[in-house]
C-alpha cells in the first residue's frame, strides 16, 4: 500500500463524513443557532467566557490531541495496517466523532455544566456520584503520566535526555508569556484577530528558534516540580488570559507538523515510491503473541478512533467557551475527524518503518537501544524530508519540532485535565455540609487537591496502573453516550444512532479488563514476586470496582432508555 493513496483516502472519507453526517447529526439533534449559549448566559471572566471560534477551535484541538493519537496507531499496528486504518475511519466518524459533538452539545444545553451534572439530571444521582468520582480518579491518572511525559520531554543531554529535549523547554517556557501578550491584544486590546494571529505565529516561530539555539538543561525532578506549580495556576487563571490563547496558537503546531507531514509524503513519493510504501502487512491476524484483535486494538488506539476524555474537555471546558450552537459541529465533530489524520499518519510512520509493524522492529533497524511511538513518528516524517533532498540541519529540526508540537499538547491536556479535575471535584461537594464546612467546593482548594494527587502518583509510579488507563479512558465513553442518548429520548429527538456505539464500547472496556484480570491471576499463580507480583495484585484490586462500576452505570442508562429512571 501506497502511504499517498492512505492519506489521501483518509482526508476524502473524512471530509465526507463531516458534510454528510456531521450534518445529519446536528439537524437530528436540533442545532438551534439562535440560542444563547453558556458562554454569554454565565459569564463570569473566568471559566465561563465567550471565545472567538478559531480560538476555541484550537483550545479543542490542542487539548482533545495529545500524544494518544501518534501513540495508539504505533502501537497497535502489529495486528496489521488495514484493521487499524478501518478502526480510525469507522470509529472516528461513528463513535468518536459523535461522543465529542455530542458531549459538547448536551452540556450546552445543560448551562455548560460537566457530565456528571448532566447524568445526574437525565439518569439519576447515583449514576452521577459514581461517574464523577470514577472520571476524577482517571483525571489523576492523566495528571500524573502527561506531568512525567512532560518532564522528560523537557530534560537536557546531561540528565539523560537530549539537546533538542532542552530546546522543548526553552521553547515552552518562552510559548507562555507569548500566549499571555496574545490574550492581551485580542480580549483587552481587541487587536484584529488576523493579526494578532500572524504576530503569534511569527514570535512562536521564533520561541523555536531562540530554543534551539539555547536549550536549556535542568533535572526531571525540577521540571516536574515546575510542571505542577504551572498546572495550579494555569487551572485557576481566566481562560481569556493562558488557556485560550495558548492553546490555540499551540494548535498551529499541530497545523503545521501534519501539513509537513503530508507534503513530506507527497515529496518523497514523487522521488522515490518505494520510500513511502509500507512494510508492515495489511493483515496480520486476530491474535498475535499475547493480544487478541478484540478488545485490543479498539483500547489501544484510543484518541485517533475515540477516547472518554475527549468527552470530559467538551463538556468541562470548551462548553463554556462556545459563542454559537452553529460551531458545535466544526468543534466537536471536525476536531475529532482532523485528529484521525493525524492518527493515520502515525500509522503511515511505522507502516513505512518497520516490516512487522512492531516499535521493536524499528528499533533494530535504527540500531537504537529504545524507542518511542513520538521518536518513530519523528524519524518517519524527517525521512520522508531526507529522501526529498533535505539536509540533515532541516531534518534535525523537523524532529525538534515534532517532539516540541507532542510536548505542548501534552502540556495543553495536563492543565485542561487539572482544570476539569476541579470542575468535578467542586461539583462533587457542592452543597454538601462536608463541602462548606473543608470548602472544598472552593476552586482553589479543589485545584490544590487535584493537583497534590496528581503529584504523588506521579512520584509514586503511575506505570503500575497505567496499563488500565486505555479501558478506563474508554469507559468514560459509555456514560458519555448514555448521558446524550437520554437527554435526545427526554426531547422528543431520535438516539438510535448511539446504541451501538453504547454496546461496542461497553463490550470492549469490561473484555479487556476481564483479560487484564485473568492475565493478572495466571500470573500471580505462576509464580510472580517483587514489584511484578505487586503490580498485578494492585491491578486487580482496581478493576474489580472498574467493572462493577461498568455494570452499574449500563444498567442505570439502560432503566431510563427503556423503562423508569435510576435512583
Amino acid at each position: 500500500m501506497s502511504a499517498l493513496v492512505l492519506i489521501i483516502l483518509a482526508i476524502v472519507i473524512f471530509v465526507v463524513a463531516y458534510l454528510t453526517y456531521g450534518r445529519y447529526l446536528a439537524k437530528t439533534w436540533g442545532i438551534d443557532p439562535a440560542r444563547k449559549t453558556p458562554a454569554y448566559e454565565l459569564e463570569d471572566g473566568v471559566d465561563y467566557v465567550p471565545a472567538k471560534t478559531p480560538v476555541l477551535m484550537g483550545h479543542h484541538f490542542s487539548s482533545i490531541a495529545g500524544a494518544g493519537p501518534i501513540n495508539g496507531p504505533i502501537q497497535a499496528a502489529l495486528f496489521g495496517w488495514l484493521p487499524c486504518f478501518l478502526w480510525i475511519v469507522v470509529g472516528g466518524i461513528f463513535f468518536g466523532a459523535v461522543q465529542d459533538f455530542g458531549a459538547l452539545f448536551v452540556s450546552i444545553r445543560h448551562k455548560g455544566k460537566s457530565l456528571g451534572e448532566v447524568i445526574e439530571e437525565n439518569i439519576g444521582k447515583r449514576t452521577r456520584i459514581l461517574f464523577t468520582v470514577f472520571a476524577w480518579l482517571v483525571l489523576l491518572l492523566v495528571i500524573a503520566a502527561f506531568g512525567d511525559i512532560v518532564a522528560n520531554s523537557f530534560v537536557g543531554a546531561s540528565y539523560g535526555g537530549s539537546a533538542s529535549n532542552g530546546s522543548v523547554a526553552t521553547a515552552s517556557l518562552l510559548f507562555i508569556p507569548l500566549a499571555i501578550l496574545f490574550g492581551f491584544l485580542v480580549y483587552r486590546k481587541n487587536a484584529p484577530m488576523l493579526i494578532a494571529t500572524v504576530l503569534g505565529v511569527v514570535l512562536l516561530a521564533a520561541c523555536v528558534a531562540v530554543g534551539l539555539i539555547f536549550p536549556l538543561n535542568f533535572s526531571k525532578n525540577v521540571w516536574i516540580g515546575f510542571v505542577f506549580v504551572y498546572i495550579i495556576i494555569a487551572s485557576v487563571t481566566p481562560v481569556w488570559i493562558l488557556l485560550q490563547p495558548r492553546d490555540y496558537l499551540s494548535s498551529f503546531l499541530l497545523y503545521f507538523m501534519m501539513a509537513a507531514a503530508v507534503i513530506g509524503i507527497i515529496g518523497a513519493t514523487i522521488v522515490n515510491p518505494e520510500s513511502t510504501t509500507f512494510q508492515t502487512p495489511a493483515f496480520v491476524g486476530f491474535h498475535v503473541g499475547s493480544s487478541y484483535l478484540f478488545p485490543t486494538l479498539f483500547i489501544t488506539i484510543a484518541c485517533g478512533a475515540i477516547s472518554g476524555f475527549h468527552s470530559l474537555i467538551a463538556s468541562g471546558t470548551t462548553s463554556k467557551q462556545l459563542s454559537s450552537e452553529k460551531d458545535a459541529q466544526m468543534i466537536g465533530y471536525g476536531s475529532m475527524l482532523i485528529e484521525c489524520v493525524l492518527a493515520v499518519i502515525s500509522l503511515i510512520a511505522i507502516g513505512t518503518l518497520s516490516v512487522d509493524g512492531t516499535q521493536a522492529a524499528v528499533q533494530e533497524s535504527l540500531g537504537l537501544s529504545s524507542i518511542s511511538p513520538t521518536v518513530i513518528f519523528g524519524t518517519a516524517i524527517a525521512s520522508f524530508f531526507e529522501t526529498i533532498g533535505f539536509g540533515a540541519a532541516a531534518v534535525n529540526a523537523t524532529k525538534t519540532i515534532i517532539m516540541l508540537a507532542v510536548s505542548c499538547f501534552c502540556l495543553t491536556s495536563l492543565d485542561t485535565g487539572t482544570r476539569l479535575g476541579r470542575f468535578l471535584f467542586q461539583e462533587l461537594f457542592a452543597g454538601t455540609n462536608v463541602g462548606k464546612k473543608l470548602k472544598l467546593d472552593n476552586m482553589y482548594v479543589a485545584t490544590v487537591i487535584t493537583a497534590f494527587f496528581g503529584f504523588v502518583l506521579c512520584l509514586a509510579g503511575y506505570s503500575k496502573v497505567w496499563p488500565l488507563f486505555g479501558a478506563a479512558n474508554q469507559l468514560v465513553a459509555v456514560p458519555a453516550f448514555l448521558a446524550l442518548a437520554a437527554y435526545l429520548k427526554k426531547i422528543g429527538r431520535n438516539n438510535k444512532m448511539l446504541y451501538i456505539p453504547i454496546v461496542f464500547m461497553a463490550c470492549a472496556t469490561i473484555s479487556s479488563l476481564i483479560i487484564t484480570f485473568k492475565n493478572n491471576i495466571v500470573a500471580i499463580a505462576g509464580g510472580a514476586t517483587g514489584t511484578a507480583l505487586f503490580t498485578d495484585v494492585l491491578q486487580d484490586v482496581i478493576i474489580v470496582p472498574l467493572v462493577v462500576l461498568a455494570v452499574i452505570l449500563i444498567v442505570d442508562g439502560a432503566k431510563v432508555l427503556f423503562g423508569k429512571k435510576a435512583a
